[in-house]
């Protein structure tokens, strides 16, 4: 199994506390720690506003990292999980990756998901399209972004996207383009994307939630002419790890007692529930059990994303010392 880190960009009110002129500080000193770890890939969200809640804490902006990343790092990838379509022309944000992808010689990952966060889309301008046009707008805009990467241009008359021979040059560093993360389960329309363009799909679920998708990913591709084993699996899982249950109910108790005043009590139980239920909750030996189940059903990359971060890495360590090892 491979794995990748989520960092903290204030988005799940995980840099509340820190003064905003040190929030780059924090970051930045994180994702160089991830850099010399063993981590394969650090992620971000591409959100411009908190969640479950709106607020006036500090959310940074995804591709603004990508780039000050990519400045900031040598080894590890960096992604976006995921990057929303609508928030950008396709072929601006084609433009854009290339040069993160140059500014990182070639260490760029390419997340891209319809969106969901209405308050944010409404908020931005950008309306709140219904699901059947925001799933138009990915596939056009993977559309226009494979072809950017891979010929330099793209022209695309299409219901929601239309451009004439946008130039993007230089191309990618990497060979083919910047590898696309479809983030998502539809399965009917996503995964279909996912079979024809992506290096990496994204979804979550139980076990037989993600054999049902996996199965559906599959099928896409027996249809399309391509070969599922291309295509590496991947999920997400909100992680809180300890020595022992008792040390993890702690640092879960901490983590609440620090969203409940911007969550109120009603959300902040429903985040507790979330980190309860989670296969990446508990001790380093049941954490390595049920990610291991989750290899055998397909999985072959998971990310990872730990609440206390810019406050305490120790969580972060232990899953590096005694998680990573035992699954990689």
């Amino acid at each position: 199994m491979r794995f990748g880190t989520f960092l903290p960009q204030g988005w799940r009110f995980d840099l509340v506390g820190i003064d905003p002129s040190e929030q780059w500080n924090t970051m930045r000193s994180l994702a160089r720690r991830a850099d010399a770890g063993p981590w394969e890939s650090l992620w971000v969200y591409d959100h411009f506003h908190t969640t479950p809640v709106p607020s006036q804490e500090a959310t940074h902006e995804a591709w603004t990292l990508m780039s000050a990343f990519a400045a900031s790092t040598d080894r590890i990838r960096l992604g976006q999980m995921c990057t929303c379509m609508g928030y950008r022309n396709p072929a601006y944000l084609a433009k854009v990756a290339a040069t993160v992808d140059h500014v990182s010689n070639g260490r760029l990952e390419m997340g891209i998901g319809g969106g969901w966060y209405e308050h944010e889309w409404r908020a931005y301008g950008y309306g709140f399209p219904e699901v059947p046009q925001r799933l138009r707008m990915l596939r056009e805009g993977v559309e226009i972004m494979h072809q950017a990467w891979t010929t330099g241009t793209a022209t695309l008359d299409g219901r929601e996207y239309q451009v004439d021979g946008a130039i993007v040059q230089p191309l990618p560093v990497q060979s083919g383009g910047v590898p696309i993360w479809v983030a998502g389960g539809g399965e009917k329309v996503t995964l279909k994307i996912a079979a024809q363009y992506a290096s990496y799909t994204n979804f979550a679920g139980s076990l037989e939630e993600w054999d049902r998708k996996d199965a559906a990913l599959r099928a896409h591709c027996s249809t399309l002419g391509r070969d599922q084993s291309e295509i590496v699996r991947s999920s997400n899982f909100n992680t809180i790890v300890a020595p022992t249950e008792a040390e993890a109910h702690e640092r879960l108790a901490a983590v609440k007692a620090r969203l409940l005043p911007h969550l109120g009590q009603e959300r902040a139980d429903r985040a507790e529930r979330e980190y309860l239920t989670s296969p990446a909750f508990g001790t380093p030996e049941q954490i390595v059990e049920r990610l291991g189940e989750y290899a055998a059903h397909g999985m072959g990359y998971s990310i990872h994303y730990f609440p206390e971060l810019a406050y305490d890495i120790t969580g972060w360590e232990l899953f590096e010392r005694e998680v990573i090892p035992a699954l990689s």
